[in-house]
């Protein structure tokens, strides 16, 4: 089968990310009986990227609005155990200062024209830097789900998971998405301690249960979370750009 596409609302082509002849079933009928964490987040990010996609780049987005749906994605970081406990703590710390923010600052953009104003983009414990910081944890989870189901083999004839799937380990795909996304901005003190804390992470049933998701529900939210979390993604990078701020902190 082709590879996936998860469409860049931010550009002229679309990101082909191949997913390992994963299907997704045109059959929109299957619904879960509750309304998980991982729905929960995705239904969010999808509000948001509709916003996005009709407004573009240039769309002022309410911060209360962003930082509401940010508070959901961190029963994820909980579901991943005490691994991925720094990564929940900074996260949730990053993610409060901003709603309170949020009484101050109407948008994601006057937060920035504020610390630009007062050269304050990249000082610790500012509001801009918080901001960066919680746009690299939504990244985490993104690239953690998108190695997860790439490392996965379907047997498009029989329906069935190759030995490849249940020897595929969750470390691996959050290994690599750790280092991909937070491990460059980190010091050597952080990301030993997160790379060893690793070997503690939930095997894939075990998240399933945390996450209160079948295998397959789980891998349709988890490619819903991906496709959502771009346009945002992307949309706070550009925030900086178009400030002529880098992105390599």
């Amino acid at each position: 089968m082709p590879p996936l596409k998860f469409q860049s609302f931010f550009s002229t082509t679309d990101r082909e990310i191949p997913i390992s002849g994963i299907p997704i079933s045109s059959d929109e009928s299957y619904q879960k009986t509750d309304f998980t964490p991982l729905a929960a987040v995705v239904d969010a990010f999808e509000q948001i990227s509709a916003v996005l996609k009709a407004k573009g780049l240039h769309h002022d987005l309410d911060l209360k609005t962003f930082c509401d749906a940010c508070s959901l994605v961190s029963v994820l970081f909980g579901c991943l155990g005490i691994s991925f406990k720094f990564a929940e703590m900074e996260y949730v710390s990053k993610v409060n200062d901003l709603a309170e923010a949020s009484q101050r600052y109407r948008t994601l953009n006057s937060v920035l024209d504020y610390d630009t104003q007062n050269n304050s983009v990249r000082t610790q414990g500012s509001l801009s830097r918080n901001l960066r910081r919680v746009r690299q944890g939504l990244d985490l989870i993104r690239a953690l789900f998108q190695n997860f189901l790439s490392s996965k083999l379907f047997d498009n004839a029989t329906y069935t998971y190759g030995a490849a799937h249940s020897d595929y380990c969750l470390k691996d795909a959050a290994s690599a998405a750790y280092a991909k996304t937070c491990a460059p901005y980190h010091s050597w003190a952080v990301k030993t301690a997160a790379y060893a804390g690793m070997y503690a992470l939930p095997t894939r049933d075990q998240l399933l249960v945390k996450l209160n998701e079948t295998e397959k529900s789980a891998e349709k939210e988890m490619i819903r979370y991906i496709n959502a979390s771009l346009p945002v993604i992307e949309y706070i990078d550009n925030l900086y750009i178009l400030r002529r701020i880098s992105l390599d902190w």
